[in-house]
């Protein structure tokens, strides 16, 4: 069997193709360059370069072949596109998932099958299982701390029967120390962080590439606002009925608040010793605008950081976003309510199964463990097939449910069953 390796240049990838080698497979490696601008880039220059130095050496010292190929269009096209896309409609999404699906999986697959691979490593740290009748599984990586099958919950049958991800039974210092002991150039390199292929970026100056930086209101969502809230005590009164929430029960769940009835009211007062006539917001018991902002196309639920916010106890977090009003809304410590939901809904041509033959029917309820974002926590919850879509119900309310992140829902042996888009 032929196989390519992914070399990053990073110590998972090196191992992987150490192993492979050492077992006797017929090995080569290829650097992909999926990036070049630097604007937005914390670090500003072309780190791929160093990368692809260091992914050379470590072919050499392995003693396998090295290629290179350049898939900028397709990741600009196929991941870049998508994140701008998604964030202009106030969603986040994540670019890693789509990097495995549309460009390691796919176009570098296909690069490598033109030079007579049969598959293609990666130094994912997850497991894949092959079952008797021909189809293929993904499990956790052995190591909790490093499981990376979350970014691969994106893949198909096929994708899967063409991967191998060699050190997804190892823990993570295994890795460095095999490194190590082979004496790899990358046995002491950091790991990557930031957006697959980009890097660690300033976000919003990333993001004005193409979206356009327009000043907006910061407002303050109080305590006050959920007491007289019918949408939050309605909420709270479906959630004590779980499973036997109907179908238009479930939508009106899984909807979250709409801050728009929050609304000001200015007043003129004079100021100072010479009595000059200022403008301000009356008193409003439910909110307060306490500062102004660059688009709120920039910013995601959940986020405490570069909002410029002061004075408070606790940290504030970005609570929703509102593209039309161009508001964010924010609230204070990690209990504000505005922070938590028990239901979220995955529209019906979001819904993705690893394993086809494992989809749930329509109106069936199931028992799983899911997670909206990388290295949460798994969450008991019960999903639930209905005609409108994908429904999860939490077991407890979730921190920062987010649009356009993915939920992925694993069995109780650590395979990862399937995933949709919130």
């Amino acid at each position: 069997m032929k196989i390519c390796v992914g070399l990053s240049g990073g110590v998972d990838s090196s191992v992987a193709a150490l192993l492979l080698k050492q077992q006797g497979y017929d090995v080569f490696a290829m650097f992909m360059q999926n990036w070049h601008d630097t604007e937005g880039t914390l670090h500003g220059d072309c780190e791929w370069e160093e990368d692809k130095f260091v992914a050379e050496m470590v072919a050499r010292k392995i003693g396998i072949p090295f290629y290179f190929i350049d898939l900028s269009k397709d990741y600009r096209q196929r991941v870049v596109d998508y994140l701008f896309d998604e964030y202009a409609r106030g969603r986040t999404p994540n670019p890693d998932v789509l990097c495995n699906r549309e460009i390691k999986f796919d176009a570098f697959l296909k690069a490598a099958e033109r030079l007579g691979a049969d598959c293609v490593a990666t130094g994912h740290y997850c497991r894949k299982e092959a079952l008797p009748d021909g189809s293929f599984r993904i499990l956790e990586g052995t190591d909790p701390n490093k499981d990376q099958s979350y970014f691969l919950c994106q893949l198909t049958q096929e994708q899967l029967g063409k991967a191998l991800f060699p050190i997804g039974d190892l823990l993570k210092p295994e890795v460095r120390r095999l490194a190590k002991e082979a004496d790899l150039p990358s046995a002491d390199k950091k790991d990557s962080q930031g957006i697959c292929f980009v890097g660690k970026v300033d976000l919003p100056v990333f993001l004005q590439q193409k979206l356009q930086s327009v000043e907006g209101d910061v407002v303050e969502v109080y305590g006050a606002y959920y007491a007289d809230s019918a949408k939050h005590a309605r909420d709270k009164e479906l959630a004590k009925k779980g499973t036997a929430l109907t179908d238009s029960e479930l939508l009106e769940l899984s909807t979250p608040i709409d801050y728009g009835d929050i609304r000001f009211e200015t007043e003129v007062y004079r100021s100072g010793k010479h009595h000059i006539r200022k403008t301000r917001d009356k008193a409003n018991p439910w909110a307060k605008r306490i500062g102004r902002h660059e688009g709120a196309q920039f910013y995601t639920i959940g986020q405490r950081k570069g909002l410029g916010i002061g004075g408070h106890a606790q940290p504030v977090f970005v609570i929703a976003t509102d593209i039309v009003s161009n508001t964010i809304y924010v609230g204070e410590g990690e209990t504000h309510p505005g922070l938590l939901r028990s239901c979220l809904r995955i529209a019906p041509d979001e819904i993705h199964w690893i394993r086809p033959s494992e989809a749930m029917q329509l109106g069936e309820d199931r028992r799983y463990r899911v997670r909206i974002r990388y290295r949460q926590p798994l969450q008991d919850a019960t999903l639930l097939m209905r005609d409108s879509g994908l429904f999860i119900l939490f077991d407890e309310p979730q921190r920062s449910i987010t649009p356009g992140q993915f939920a992925v829902w694993y069995a109780p042996d650590g395979e990862m069953l399937g995933s949709g888009v919130i």
